[in-house]
């Protein structure tokens, strides 16, 4: 497999190797880093131009320059949202080694964007509770970039399977959407009920749905992995 597989996600580009950015993109940038932050705390519907503008020291048709909409502005930010969570979550679990490692990686990564990361949030989650019966462009993206990471994790799965970490018979949508489940009962205890042992909860989780169907070459993959299921 390359540094960078073919996924879902891997077709967006990387900032890391991006040319400088004009003013034009700066300005643009520190507007989305803005309207990330605040919709972090009041959610996609409550981003307002006005109060970003308040926010940056801009004036309204500074913002509208850049953006010329509310929608427009939030689903610019759903993908700036996206581009993070990828260099975040997604690269560097990559650069695991294929099979469980990598799958623990990049769900790892995944609890802490969600449960550890306070001021960043999680758009996935809060958009799809804002936009769950609203259709248009806003939920289009949103729908789009989670299914995106969906596609990635479940090439993940697929690939511990072919690695022979999981037994051939694993249903791959199945475990996909367990550990999916886990963060969403990780995203609820963490951030609204501030549930000391979330996290703790959220790793045995994941151990005990691939401990349905890991194989020995699985556990010789993971050897930190059956101490802590020894440990409960």
């Amino acid at each position: 497999m390359a540094s960078r597989p073919t996924s879902a996600l891997a077709s967006a580009p990387d900032r890391r190797v991006a040319a400088p950015l004009q003013k034009g993109q700066q300005t643009r940038a520190a507007i989305l880093d803005a309207a990330l932050s605040q919709a972090a705390h009041v959610g996609l519907e409550g981003l307002s131009i006005g109060a970003l503008a308040d926010l940056i020291g801009m004036s309204k048709s500074g913002v509208f320059a850049h953006f010329g909409s509310r929608e427009e502005l939030q689903i610019a930010v759903v993908a700036e949202y996206h581009q993070r969570f990828e260099e975040e979550v997604f690269f560097p679990a990559i650069r695991q080694a294929r099979g469980l490692p990598r799958l623990r990686a990049m769900f790892q990564r995944w609890v802490r964007q969600v449960a550890v990361e306070l001021e960043s949030g999680c758009i996935y989650i809060s958009g799809a509770v804002e936009f769950d019966d609203r259709p248009g462009p806003v939920r289009d993206a949103l729908v789009t970039m989670v299914k995106a990471w969906h596609a990635a994790l479940q090439k993940a799965i697929e690939l511990a399977r072919d690695e022979g970490h999981l037994a051939s018979e694993c249903d791959v949508p199945q475990v996909l959407f367990e550990l999916h489940g886990l963060i969403l009962s990780l995203h609820h205890d963490a951030r609204f009920l501030r549930s000391e042992g979330a996290l703790d909860r959220a790793a045995r989780g994941f151990d005990r749905v691939i401990q349905s169907c890991i194989t020995p070459a699985g556990m010789a993959a993971e050897p930190a992995a059956p101490a802590r299921r020894k440990s409960r």
